[in-house]
């Protein structure tokens, strides 16, 4: 194994070839991509200027997540928006995740009453998989939180504490709204990453152009894709790419035998969804909603909120994901076998 400490520039498959930034050639017999996804920060006028100030923060942005506990602790009464842009994103409970714990702490303050909090969410429903919905909403209802469905965050001014909004309802003309704020938790757009995005391996929407089941490319038979760059309809979360990565493992290696693939993947994600500190929603689920839970309903029912989960989250997941998934020791992410997933 050699590391190329190198940023990838451009893509060349039809001579098994990947371009480094300087004009360097590195040529493959087999390419596996992973390269992850990006946030478009500047997919959103004005956002850059103002993040971290103005009230405008974004837990998409590590070193801002202490504002937004700041910005919750100072909070004591106004408004409060929290948004979600169209898919696909990075676990896309995460945006909810960053709500419900705020209103849990101005729940505990004994101030939620005096906050105005906002949903404005792109799409048109709470969650993807309507197993977890009605849990969710529950949560909603005891925040008193107002959902905004189909509403694509455009703008942010930062110094007049106001955000524009684009509305696009099905079957009526798209219209655009502001509202003012106190605090606005943003989440940026996302898409495949600028060098993928213009490559031959990518989809018409930017994403490396994979089978779902096996991840190897539909059109170049030595390329294989995993993680949040794959166009597979699955949720991106770092749950799936310690499937995936079983998967793409079994099936270069049958490829290098001279074998057909013999892994498949099932669509596996997971979104621990916190609804309040001590309480989870554990969403496991996988292609077209599949629920896909890891432990029997008697210790963890993902579909309720449960001091299990949150165990889980707090306790197991950190070791797991540090000294396991990280160190390529996996014990629980045995691929399925290719026809089985497939039929």
């Amino acid at each position: 194994m050699r590391w190329i400490k190198a940023a990838v520039a451009a893509f060349e498959p039809d001579r098994d070839a990947v371009i480094l930034e300087g004009c360097r050639v590195v040529k493959y017999r087999r390419l596996i991509v992973a390269a992850g996804l990006k946030l478009d920060w500047n997919g959103i006028e004005g956002l850059v200027e103002t993040l971290g100030r103005n009230g405008v923060t974004s837990n998409y942005r590590y070193d801002l997540a202490p504002y937004t506990w700041h910005l919750v602790q100072e909070m004591g009464r106004g408004r409060a928006l929290f948004t979600q842009p169209p898919m696909p994103i990075k676990c896309a409970g995460a945006p909810q995740k960053a709500m419900y714990l705020s209103a849990d702490e101005w729940r505990r303050r004994g101030v939620l009453g005096n906050i105005e909090i906002s949903f404005c969410n792109a799409g048109g429903v709470l969650f993807g998989v309507p197993a977890y919905v009605p849990a969710l909403e529950r949560y909603v209802q005891q925040y008193g939180i107002r959902t905004q469905f189909h509403h694509r965050l455009v703008a942010v001014d930062g110094p007049a504490r106001r955000a524009r909004f684009e509305v696009a309802r099905p079957g009526m003309p798209v219209e655009t709204v502001e509202m003012p704020f106190d605090m606005i938790h943003v989440v940026p757009p996302q898409t495949a990453p600028d060098f993928v995005r213009a490559s031959p391996l990518a989809d018409a929407s930017g994403w490396v152009d994979v089978d779902r089941h096996s991840l190897r490319h539909v059109r170049f038979r030595n390329v294989w894709a995993l993680g949040d760059v794959a166009n597979t309809p699955n949720a991106k979360t770092a749950a799936a790419a310690r499937k995936q990565a079983p998967v793409v493992a079994a099936n270069v290696i049958a490829d290098i035998a001279g074998r057909p693939d013999v892994a498949a993947y099932d669509g596996y994600g997971s979104c621990p969804l916190t609804v309040e500190k001590g309480r989870i929603v554990l969403a496991e689920f996988g292609y077209d909603g599949k629920l896909l839970p890891t432990f029997p309903s008697w210790l963890i029912d993902g579909t309720r909120p449960s001091r299990a989960a949150w165990f889980l989250k707090e306790r197991l997941l950190p070791p797991i994901y540090w000294r396991g998934m990280l160190k390529g020791r996996e014990w629980a992410a045995r691929p399925a076998s290719l026809p089985q997933a497939a039929g």
